[in-house]
């Protein structure tokens, strides 16, 4: 059984721009415990009073699964462990786990604690003694365990003799720098199961060669069965190891019994994507297993080949772990791409064999104008509507025009008019708005309510601009994406528009946007 211990609210928050509040805390133990985490680091409870308050709360939550652990430091060199403030703090948290570092490296011996060997040895040894003592699981954390075993082996490994000594349960080797490679992960954690076989070996890895997860899942093949990481590789400098990855894998790739099974993997990514939530961070979407890129297909043979066999181009099935697969449109999709989207959308393509290869071909000539379709899959159905025959134009436009006027009294004020013709009928809106497309969208909206009332349900989310070309200064080529939504059904969908422009650009989106929620609301009804 491997063991995992997350360690996202204590060294994943000391990654750059990564804060937790006491509240933000006490959700994301909950979540961790309902997936079946072994071991959560709660936070060091000497460094800072967020954390004392943060363990107090959690006394009073009733954990289904998940151990809370409480982190800090041996004690200071040339004192006693009862006499510890470090340790002191930790115990009166009364977590029913501890979890402490120690030193595994000549240099950080004699140049940081500056102290003897002999001594650190010592403090290892009686610093868990003492917490042992006291009735708590110790996890003992071999700080630069991998640096020590390279400067030398010998006392390296006497460090972790000591800790076992001492009666922690588990002897986590550390790679704190994060520069190991697997090859040495391998020799080290080997040499250390062959010297210390009676006590549990854990590894915590860091990301500062991009070898954090090789380096976890290299250690549990050579034994370990504690492995610490945080979600989606928070941490200290360029991360720790990823839990998002090294679970999945372990699950279904190298076949470990966890905790957490295959039922329970199926949650990963909505968890993943919460943490990140709940941080106020961007989430990256490339991200394996479960970002949105993670199973996108965007080249056409891509596409033809895993929507005959999925396994083509997917090394496992996304529903395993949470997540879907994407058909993303661009200039290198082929009638395969055209085919799932209008699949998706409940379009049948079989009676008009043409719409697809004219839909594509419309497609890559208007992404070499700077159009991105990537994500406005909305903007791409009205294409191949449009070839096959179908209705989509509810309006036709015969002016716009946006004005932003600055105000003596300071600010600007922003204003548009819409002139759109509605068969016989011709209809002309004012908008204002916060800045020239909020009022052209007002504008148009006006323009056309009293012909399609339920445009008032139609909501526009987002709004982005993209500088194509930016060495075109101020005339560069912008491509504009708009995010609109349905409050009926709380469903959303994207459009894309592209020109020197800026407002031209906006208006193609807008449209769309607009377009695309009536015809929706038709299709329903």
């Amino acid at each position: 059984m491997i063991k995992i211990y997350d360690t996202t609210l204590r060294d994943g928050t000391q990654g750059e721009g990564v804060s937790f509040s006491g509240r933000d805390k006490l959700k994301i133990l909950r979540l961790l415990d309902e997936f079946s985490i072994d071991y959560v680091e709660g936070g060091w409870p000497g460094s800072n009073p967020k954390d004392i308050d943060f363990f107090k709360a959690a006394a009073d939550l009733d954990l289904r699964h998940s151990k809370l652990a409480a982190f800090g430091s041996t004690c200071r060199a040339g004192s006693a462990p009862e006499d510890d403030a470090n340790l002191k703090a930790i115990l009166a948290v009364g977590t029913p786990v501890v979890t402490i570092f120690g030193k595994s490296w000549h240099l950080h011996v004699t140049e940081v604690l500056k102290t003897t060997p002999e001594e650190n040895l010592r403090i290892i040894r009686d610093s868990v003694s003492y917490l042992v003592s006291e009735k708590r699981e110790v996890v003992y954390d071999a700080e630069h365990f991998f640096d020590g075993y390279k400067a030398d082996p010998e006392y390296a490994l006497e460090t972790l003799a000591a800790a076992r000594e001492g009666g922690a349960s588990s002897l986590v080797l550390c790679d704190t720098n994060g520069g190991s490679l697997p090859a040495e992960v391998a020799k080290t954690v080997r040499a250390a199961r062959e010297k210390i076989s009676d006590t549990e070996i854990g590894i915590h890895t860091h990301n500062d060669g991009g070898m954090a997860d090789a380096n976890t899942l290299t250690a549990v093949e050579e034994g370990a069965s504690h492995i610490q990481g945080t979600f989606n590789g928070l941490g200290e400098r360029c991360g720790n190891t990823d839990l998002t990855t090294v679970i999945p894998n372990l699950l279904l790739k190298m076949g470990r019994k966890l905790s957490i099974d295959t039922d329970g993997l199926t949650n990963l990514t909505h968890l993943s994507r919460y943490i990140h939530s709940i941080g106020n961070l961007n989430f990256p979407e490339n991200h394996p297993f479960v970002g949105q890129m993670a199973f996108a297909h965007k080249g056409g043979v891509h596409v033809n080949s895993v929507m005959k066999v999925a396994d083509s181009y997917e090394h496992i099935d996304p529903e395993k772990v949470g997540n879907t697969r994407r058909i993303l449109i661009s200039e290198l999709s082929g009638k395969s791409n055209m085919s799932y989207l209008a699949g998706a959308e409940g379009i049948d393509l079989e009676a008009h064999p043409d719409a697809a290869r004219k839909a594509v071909e419309e497609i890559k000539s208007l992404e070499n104008k700077g159009y991105v379709f990537e994500g406005a899959e909305a903007s791409a159905t009205l294409i191949i509507l449009r070839h096959m025959g179908e209705e989509t134009e509810f309006f036709d436009l015969v002016r716009y025009r946006s004005s932003v006027e600055h105000r003596r009294s300071g600010g600007t004020f922003n204003e548009a008019t819409v002139k759109i013709k509605v068969k016989d009928q011709e209809f002309l809106a004012v908008g204002e708005g916060v800045g020239p497309i909020d009022a052209l969208d007002e504008a148009l909206r006006k323009a056309i309510q009293r012909f399609y009332p339920e445009v008032d349900t139609i909501i526009l989310e987002d709004y982005k601009v993209r500088v194509i070309d930016a060495g075109g200064g101020a005339e560069a080529k912008v491509c504009v994406t708009i995010e609109a939504s349905d409050r009926e059904d709380e469903t959303s969908w994207s459009t894309v528009g592209a020109s020197e422009n800026l407002i031209e650009a906006s208006w193609a989106a807008l449209k769309d946007s607009i377009v695309y929620g009536l015809l929706r609301k038709n299709k329903r009804g």
